[in-house]
């Protein structure tokens, strides 16, 4: 796979949770921490994802906007 996006963070799928249309994914990096993409049904079953797999999370965002208490 060749993708240009440079934000990328590999890690292994802890849980694939299916509603009417959207499916949350949760992906455990290395160092433990834990993120989660909004993707297609669809796309879930079209890369056949299951707990336990190795994935990328490719991360494209226009704006990163940071806060503190």
């Amino acid at each position: 796979m060749k993708i240009r996006a440079r934000n990328t963070l590999i890690g292994k799928i802890i849980e694939v949770t299916k509603g009417a249309t959207t499916a949350h994914v949760r992906l455990e990096l290395s160092c433990g921490q834990v993120i989660t993409s909004s993707i297609t049904n669809e796309a879930v079953d079209e890369l056949g994802l299951k707990v336990g797999d190795s994935a990328t999370a490719v991360i494209k965002a226009s704006d990163v906007m940071i806060a503190i208490d």
